[in-house]
């Protein structure tokens, strides 16, 4: 499990194509500082396991479900990419309960002056979110400031545009997103009893 809360802007230093996966060498020195074989980093947003690690980066392979389903399938050498280590127990939850499991690609649109910044995000994931909730991008938590059926925005504050690779996105950018999973639940556990009364009302 993650907060949100980048740690470090990372680099990727290499990416290898495998039998239905890719392996990425990822440079990020306070990640791996202490990290071991077996144990979770967040790589824009995407929970990944550490293969190796040494000299300031560590190694990651990532399945095709998980390039299918995140921009990680467009990840090239030289990318910048937003790195957080899982959360330690008894650590304080800065930002939200973020998992690590991307729900879907939204598109980078706009950012003014202020730092008001909107997003496209699939009509199936919008529901989910609620003004002044909480959304991930990349790997960052952000508060909605206004949710759309296909679209939402977040107020960047200065540190994050230059801490995460959210200050480097250009319009038609591939963003990774994942919604607050307490809304997914509560979705699933509402469902049958929501039916239910539907149907007794008939």
């Amino acid at each position: 499990m993650f907060t949100g809360i980048v740690e470090e802007l990372g680099e990727i230093v290499a990416v290898e194509q495998l039998p239905n996966a890719a392996r990425l060498t990822v440079r990020g020195p306070l990640v791996t500082s202490d990290a071991r074989h077996g144990d979770s980093i967040s790589v824009n947003g995407v929970c990944l396991t550490v293969v190796t690690s040494g000299e300031g980066q560590f190694t990651t392979d990532v399945v095709n479900e998980t390039l299918q389903r995140s921009s990680l399938d467009k990840i090239h050498e030289g990318d910048r990419v937003n790195l957080e280590r899982a959360m330690a127990a008894g650590q304080r939850l800065g930002g939200h309960i973020v998992q690590g499991h991307v729900d879907g690609v939204g598109v980078f649109l706009s950012r003014d002056e202020v730092g008001l910044t909107r997003f496209g995000i699939p009509a199936r994931l919008s529901r989910y979110l609620v003004e002044k909730g909480s959304i991930t991008v990349d790997g960052v938590s952000l508060t909605v400031v206004e949710a759309g059926e296909d679209f939402f925005s977040v107020a960047l504050i200065p540190t994050t545009l230059e801490l995460t690779t959210l200050g480097r996105r250009e319009p038609g950018d591939l963003v990774n997103l994942e919604v607050d999973v307490l809304a997914k639940y509560v979705e699933r556990l509402a469902t049958p009893h929501l039916a239910a009364l539907k149907e007794e009302s008939r």
